[in-house]
């Protein structure tokens, strides 16, 4: 698995994700920090091949043709960092939410994260990376939230 920022061209994927329009996850990828994780490249080299044989270099796709198994988006904000979106593979997104964490390590600051309150694999995923469950969160479209918190 592969952490990367992301870029214009994953808007689309980042939409099916998040169950999202694509215009508005283009707009994330604009207004906010955006990470994405891709699935490890298994592409190997002319001379990584075990009887000898040479693979197409050609066939080796660049970093936006990868598979996208999860993406975080956060901004900094009032000496906290929001995520303010973040989902995909359990793996990934664990991976993914350490990224804010390391920016507010860095500059001394909470973080703070939403999580709807029936999404358990966000929650979990969120717990075991070390958030603290704070009390509800605000609703968005009708769904109770849940506010989580680490303090450095």
């Amino acid at each position: 698995m592969e952490i990367r920022d992301a870029v214009e061209a994953d808007a689309e994927a980042l939409a099916g994700i998040a169950d999202a329009p694509t215009d508005v996850m283009r707009n994330l990828v604009h207004d906010r920090t955006v990470h994405v994780a891709t699935e490890a490249n298994t592409v190997s080299g002319p001379n990584e091949d075990a009887d000898g044989e040479e693979t197409a270099e050609t066939d080796r796709p660049d970093d936006t043709d990868e598979p996208i198994v999860g993406f975080v988006s956060y901004d900094a904000k009032e000496r906290t960092v929001h995520v303010t979106q973040f989902g995909g593979q359990a793996e990934a997104v664990e991976r993914l939410l350490e990224e804010p964490l390391r920016f507010a390590r860095t500059e001394g600051m909470e973080t703070e994260l939403l999580v709807g309150a029936d999404d358990d694999s966000l929650r979990g995923a969120a717990e075991r990376v070390g958030f603290e469950e704070q009390g509800t969160g605000p609703m968005f479209d009708g769904q109770r939230t849940v506010r989580y918190r680490l303090r450095p």
